[in-house]
This record gives structure tokens, sequence and C-alpha cells, in this order.
């Protein structure tokens, strides 16, 4: 008999599965509303779910950093993050992501959204591209839960606003001025600007 799926709610990982891929997830909104994002079972992989990317994007909208951005998906994993963001307007998203089974996803994903021509895949090291990506406006970092190199992570990095998805609160970040903190079921969630930025605020959940 075929194992029953089932998916926690608060981290997105199916703990019994069958198959090969989790339930399909969708964009939340924006000019791809609707469509189907897959992702694949694996332990490096851990999706961020429908709830907190609505969360996530409804208060980067209120910064309105989002609109014409290049934007920088670290850890991509499936790519829901970063292709959230260009479904919203974004100009560009570079997704970094190192899991071969996660890269074939993400590069599946991108290209029957059509994105492929506003976005670049990187199999690189996280910490490596954050600090040698030119240009970038908005970095979206969900690495895997348990991760704590944050300030090596970001320290050198160059973007007007950094999103930080953890198990814990992320606590202050050399260079970096935490404007907004939020927590949804086993999700921290951190809004960052480069601490001589002018004072911002995020509103909206």
């Amino acid at each position: 008999m075929a194992r029953a799926t089932t998916v926690d709610t608060d981290n997105g990982l199916a703990w019994r599965y069958h198959g090969r891929s989790l339930p399909s997830m969708r964009v939340v909104a924006g000019d791809l509303r609707g469509r189907r994002i897959e992702a694949p079972i694996s332990d490096a992989t851990r999706p961020t779910t429908d709830k907190v990317r609505q969360a996530v994007f409804n208060a980067l909208g209120s910064l309105d950093v989002v609109d014409g951005a290049r934007v920088l998906d670290l850890f991509a994993g499936t790519g829901a993050m970063g292709i959230e963001a260009l479904s919203r307007g974004a100009a560009h998203c570079v997704f970094v992501e190192r899991d071969r089974d996660a890269l074939v996803i993400l590069k599946k994903n991108i290209a029957a959204l059509g994105l492929s021509d506003r976005s670049t895949v990187l199999a690189v090291d996280a910490t490596t591209a954050a600090c040698r990506q030119p240009g970038i406006d908005l970095i979206i970092a969900d690495p895997p839960y348990g991760f704590d190199q944050w300030r090596d992570l970001i320290v050198d990095a160059d973007a007007g606003c950094v999103v930080l998805e953890s198990d814990r609160a992320v606590g202050e970040i050399e260079g970096w001025e935490t404007i907004r903190e939020k927590k949804y079921g086993r999700t921290h969630v951190a809004f960052l600007q480069p601490a001589d930025a002018p004072d911002g605020t995020v509103e909206g959940e």
C-alpha cells in the first residue's frame, strides 16, 4: 500500500511520502498567481510555506523594494521566494543553490514558468555569492534550519534590504539594522537594512 504524504504546515517538510516530490506549492500573487511550483523531497530543501511567503512579500511591498528590483535568492531550493519576487515585478533574480536534486527542480520551475530570461542560476556557495553579486537590491536567505553563520553570509553583501529566515531569532549582525522581526510557527523572519541607511519601517502581515 502506498504511504500517504504528511506535510508539516510550519516548515513544509514531508516526513512520510510516496513519489518523488511534495504536493505542489503555488505562486501567491502577481503575474504568475496560482501557478504551480514543484518541490523535491530532500533534507536539504525546506520550502517556505505559502503563508510565510505571502507575509514576507506583503511586508516587502510596504517597503517598495520588489518592483523593478534585482533579487538574490540564497539557498534557493525550489526557487519559490525568487519566483514570487519575479511574479510581483522584480526585474531579475539570481538563484543560488548547491544541492543537486534541488537544482533540477529549481531549473524546471524557472523554465515552466517562462522566467529563464529574467533568471540566473548559480550552483555555488551562498556566502561567496552574497558578497560577489553587484547591483543587488534585495537579498532573501532561507538556509537549512540550524544555520547560524549570518554574519559571514551578509557582512560584505551590498543590498538595500535583506530578508533572513531561520528557526530562531537571528540577532544583531555587524553592519546591518533589524527593522522588523516576525515569527510564523517555527519560522523566524528578520528584515534588515544597512546600518547607515535612512530609518525605515516594515508594515503589514
